[in-house]
C-alpha cells in the first residue's frame, strides 16, 4: 500500500514544516536554517508571476527563519554553557577523592581513629535526643544520651566504645537517632561522615560520589566537606 502525503504548492515553506516533522518523527534529526533558507528561495524562484507572493507572507517567513536562526544561537550557547559547567562540577568532586564528605545516611563505618561522627537534624525543640549505635547484626552497642536540644542541625561523635567502654571492631554502624517530647517518640534523620573512595561521571553529566561504607551517593547530596 503507497502512503500519500499531501503536498502544498503554493507554499513550499509549508512543505518544510511537514517534512521537517515527518524526520524527527523518524529518525529524532532536523532541518537547519541553511535548509529553510534554501527552500524560501526556491520559493521565490517558482512562485507564479501571475499570483507573487504578497508582503506580508513574505516579512512572516523572513520573521520565521530569524527566529530559528535565533534558537539555534541560544541552543549553542545552552549547550556550552551546560558543558562548562559539568566540567567545573567534575573538577571538584574530583578534588574531594581521600576528603570526607557529610551526607544523608543511617549508616556509615568507622573512621581511622575507630570513631563516627555526623550530624542529627533537629526539626523542631525536643526534651531528649537519644542516639542507638547498632552492630550490623542489628544489636544494641551504646546508647548516647544527648539532653534538651533546640532546632537545627546537632552535631556528634560516636568514639566507638560500648556501653561497657570496650572499643569495638572498625566495621559499619547504624546510627538512630530520637528524639522524646512527653510520650512520643520521634526517629530523625541523620548526616554521617565518610570518605570518597572516587568519583564516578555518567554519560548524562550526573556525578557519584562513591563513599565508604556507604556506596554511591549524588554529588548535589553532600552537605559538608571536611
Amino acid at each position: 500500500m503507497t502512503n500519500i502525503t499531501n503536498v502544498n504548492t503554493t507554499d513550499p515553506l509549508a512543505n518544510y514544516r511537514l517534512e521537517n516533522q515527518e524526520v524527527e518523527q523518524k529518525d529524532g534529526g532536523d532541518l537547519g536554517k541553511n535548509e529553510f533558507l534554501e527552500l524560501m528561495i526556491a520559493q521565490l524562484e517558482n512562485q507564479n508571476p501571475l499570483e507573487p507572493q504578497d508582503n506580508g507572507a513574505f516579512i512572516s517567513q523572513l520573521a520565521e527563519f530569524s527566529a530559528l536562526e535565533e534558537m539555534q544561537q541560544v541552543n549553542t550557547t545552552v549547550q556550552s554553557f551546560a558543558t562548562s559547567f559539568q566540567s567545573s562540577q567534575a573538577l571538584q568532586a574530583s578534588a574531594m577523592v581521600g576528603r570526607s564528605v557529610l551526607v544523608p545516611s543511617s549508616q556509615a563505618p568507622t573512621d581511622e581513629n575507630g570513631q563516627i561522627s555526623g550530624l542529627v537534624d533537629v526539626p523542631a525543640s525536643t526534651g531528649r535526643l537519644t542516639l542507638s549505635i547498632m552492630s550490623p547484626s542489628g544489636e544494641l552497642v551504646r546508647q548516647i544520651e544527648m539532653g534538651q536540644q533546640i532546632a537545627g542541625t546537632i552535631p556528634f561523635t560516636w568514639d566507638g566504645l560500648n556501653q561497657d567502654g570496650e572499643a569495638m571492631p572498625q566495621d559499619r554502624y547504624t546510627i538512630v537517632a530520637e528524639a522524646q517530647n512527653g510520650s512520643d517518640t520521634e526517629q530523625l534523620d541523620t548526616l554521617l561522615s565518610s570518605q570518597v573512595n572516587s568519583v564516578s561521571i555518567a554519560n548524562s553529566g550526573d556525578i557519584t560520589l562513591n563513599l565508604a561504607g556507604i556506596g554511591g551517593v549524588p554529588l548535589e547530596n553532600v552537605r559538608e566537606i571536611n
